[in-house]
């Protein structure tokens, strides 16, 4: 079995490394007046996502960590909100956003069963 030295170990914080990219990359393409609006909310939530792991991870007991997890799935869903926001208003394509829509979810799932593993052992 393999340990897990640091947050950096654990797939779920890669992947939400990779959504914050995502998310810069979208966000390159908004309009300027959208700067201080939805963008800037946007890109907050998306590193908020992996830095919520960090954090979690980081900490001394497993109800912290499970926390951390729940507060960076609030994260993404914040940004899945956010997301699906500028494409009914029109400020981003169905197209170019669904990458960052499905990769949301998979993190969402997994920050899900991390949540409940967290949550099961620590009873």
């Amino acid at each position: 079995m393999t340990s897990l030295n640091s947050h950096r170990d654990l797939l779920v914080w890669q992947k939400a490394m990779d959504l914050a990219v995502l998310t810069y990359e979208l966000c390159k393409v908004m309009p300027k007046t959208e700067q201080y609006g939805l963008t800037s909310q946007m890109l907050r939530a998306a590193a908020s996502v992996p830095a919520n792991i960090a954090e979690g991870n980081a900490r001394g007991s497993r109800k912290d960590y499970a926390r951390f997890v729940s507060i960076a799935r609030g994260s993404a869903a914040e940004l899945e909100t956010h997301v699906n926001l500028c494409i009914r208003v029109k400020l981003l394509e169905t197209s170019a956003c669904a990458p960052t829509l499905a990769l949301t979810d998979e993190i969402s799932r997994m920050l899900n069963v991390l949540r409940a593993k967290l949550s099961e052992e620590a009873a």
